[in-house]
């Protein structure tokens, strides 16, 4: 059987306005806690404060789960909300998704992203029953997290030039063969990105609902598709191969794991990074947040962890890390001039 998923329903409301009877297990942050719990009219039987995405960890917490809860709420960013989706999966409750940020396009997803293995790993749970929007929490949010969800278009870009490498090679499988459409349609929407990532990055409020409506299409598209080859590639990669060496949970966000990616993808695909690196800026994404020797083992190691991980085929498997190579690749991402 194939399933094709469907967006959650989205409503945009306060959250002060959220009248909720069922009982409630909530995830959320203690930062996030503290400044939006007590606007939350929820029958709260439970609350857990996810600190990794380990997949062990999060059967611990559905394992934990009162046998009254018959609703999850998740408040806060990308962390909870894969962490509410997985323990719904497994006890079969609805999730609503309140996000404080744009982070991440996971709210809209079918997915969580797990950690196993020393990788990032996707179970399939099906979407959220709801996210909510309250775009005072999402415009008053820190810049560096506001609208970083913008990678998740941004690496459409090197997603397709991937998804285009590995046809050109007749490594993509049956189901993830490559579609011009699909890939026009992608693009397109990648484009879109360049032209709001400033207003995103200075927190407009249309800027950042067309970067919802764009998370949306991009979310909905690779459901469509049944696999994320064309949002999802080298860039990516880096960013799970290099997580490890970061702190994780409540660690360096997500967007600048990816946004660094982004850069040195496009480099590797001979791409003018130039316009690329100053959009991520302008978005509020950071770029100063990794080590620059971690960046350069990460990349040497990359070509091996990739084959190890069975990752989607991608440039990374023909990259020859030679010192001159990544020296290049640094120079050209301006990612040498970052933290020693």
């Amino acid at each position: 059987m194939t399933t094709i998923w469907p967006l959650p329903r989205l409503e945009i409301s306060a959250i002060n306005s959220i009248n909720e009877n069922r009982p409630a297990a909530l995830l959320t942050g203690p930062a996030v806690w503290d400044r939006y719990g007590r606007q939350l009219n929820i029958p709260i039987v439970i609350q857990a404060e996810p600190h990794n995405a380990d997949v062990a960890f999060f059967d611990e917490l559905g394992s934990g789960l009162p046998p009254e809860v018959e609703v999850i709420y998740a408040l806060g960013g990308g962390l909870v909300s894969d962490a509410a989706k997985y323990i719904g999966w497994k006890n079969q409750k609805p999730v609503v998704t309140i996000p404080t940020a744009l982070s991440v396009d996971g709210y809209f997803t079918a997915l969580s992203a797990v950690r196993q293995n020393g990788t990032v790993h996707y179970e399939t749970t099906g979407p959220a029953e709801k996210v909510i929007i309250d775009w005072e929490i999402i415009r008053n949010a820190p810049p560096e997290l506001r609208g970083t969800g913008i990678c998740e278009l941004l690496s459409s870009v090197t997603g397709l030039l991937d998804w285009q490498y590995a046809a050109e090679r007749n490594r993509n499988t049956p189901e993830t063969r490559y579609i011009p459409w699909a890939a026009k349609l992608m693009a397109g929407i990648a484009q879109q990105a360049f032209i709001i990532a400033k207003g995103v990055g200075q927190g407009k409020i249309e800027a950042l609902k067309t970067l919802l409506d764009l998370m949306c299409v991009e979310v909905q598209l690779t459901n469509q598709l049944g696999h994320n080859r064309p949002q999802e590639g080298s860039e990516q990669f880096f960013a799970y191969a290099i997580e490890n060496k970061t702190a994780s949970g409540y660690g360096v966000p997500y967007a600048d794991l990816v946004g660094p990616g982004i850069l040195i993808a496009a480099s590797l695909h001979g791409q003018n990074v130039n316009q690329i690196r100053d959009t991520i800026d302008s978005a509020g994404v950071r770029l100063d947040q990794l080590r620059t020797g971690d960046i350069r083992e990460t990349m040497r190691n990359l070509p091996e962890y990739v084959r190890k991980h069975n990752l989607p085929y991608s440039i990374w498997n023909e990259f020859e890390p030679t010192d001159e190579r990544l020296n290049q690749i640094l120079a050209q991402t301006g990612l040498d001039a970052r933290m020693a």
